[in-house]
């Protein structure tokens, strides 16, 4: 039996209903996972492929998905089944259709709406992962303790694993002893977040509703979600006023928003290599001025 056979099974066995995959079509994935969109004459799914070792990891991007899905605030496609087949593991999602156009008013609303969901601590029940690389999410009350143990520390500790010293881990290192004085009149909630919500992981359905995927999920500081979808554009100013009107913004997030995505820029320089070396050193440097550390080595 082929993996597209075993695959069809496990769809007919999850669902109730019959399914012979008829048609099989790349369609648009990330760089970790191959993408596919399967069809026979009645059903659609989208299907990602990894190796046989990637199934925890589909196990964790299915319970994310059912996690924000629980919250009521966005529309997100439901996971179907998953498992291995043959040397390879794989996740079936629902598939919907994404248009480029839809209501971003809408969006920033919801979004807003997503982020009152909150939880007790801060952390998740599982490690999942951020692109290829593990985001440990271990609970903790303390959100300093968080962003500084499973994120920016753990981000550097892989950054000087690759060969990236010198400058970069002594600012890092420096940063990481000063930046709980951004948050000194500032306390935020543990909000249930999509994680790694760039451009790429919404779109929009057939009537015009955001649809968010490929989460990262972890209850944390809200603005760390917001700061991520300014990191590469692709949202509007209708977007962020709709989620201001919500759910105003605290003084200080425009620094705080730096100290966010200084964590997705190192998992890029982790991930991707040293062209983003350059772009880490500038946002440590403006970090640590602001705090009114040195920057220099």
């Amino acid at each position: 039996m082929s993996v597209l056979q075993k695959i069809s099974a496990a769809i007919t066995t999850a669902t109730g209903a019959e399914f012979h995959a008829v048609a099989q079509r790349r369609a648009g994935g990330g760089c970790i996972s191959d993408a596919y969109a399967i069809e026979d004459d009645t059903s659609r799914y989208f299907v990602k492929l990894d190796d046989a070792e990637g199934l925890p990891t589909f196990e964790a991007e299915a319970a994310g998905l059912r996690e924000l899905a629980a919250a009521g605030a966005l529309r997100v496609p439901r996971p179907v089944c998953l498992g291995n087949a043959e040397t390879q593991s794989y996740i079936v999602i629902e598939f919907i259709d994404l248009q480029g156009r839809g209501d971003m008013a809408a969006f920033g609303r919801q979004l807003a709406r997503l982020h009152q969901t909150q939880a007790p601590r801060f952390g998740w029940r599982m490690t999942n992962a951020l692109g290829a690389t593990p985001q440990i999410n271990d609970y903790t009350d303390d959100w300093c303790e968080f962003w500084r143990e499973r994120r920016l520390g753990y981000q550097l500790t892989l950054a000087a694993q690759a060969g990236y010293g010198g400058a970069l881990q002594d600012k890092g290192e420096r940063l990481l002893t000063c930046f709980h004085d951004l948050f000194t009149d500032y306390r935020p909630r543990p909000a249930l977040l999509h994680g790694d919500l760039w451009a790429g992981n919404f779109g929009f359905d057939e009537h015009g509703e955001a649809v968010i995927f490929d989460p990262a999920v972890y209850y944390g500081d809200r603005e760390a979600d917001l700061a991520m979808t300014e990191m590469f554009g692709g949202y509007n100013d209708a977007f962020y006023a709709a989620y201001r009107e919500v759910s105003p913004l605290a003084p200080g997030y425009p620094v705080r928003k730096v100290l966010y995505n200084l964590y997705h820029v190192l998992n890029h320089l982790n991930l991707f290599g040293g062209g983003y070396a350059r772009q880490t050193e500038h946002m440590l440097d403006v970090l640590l001025n602001e705090l009114g550390a040195s920057a220099q080595t």
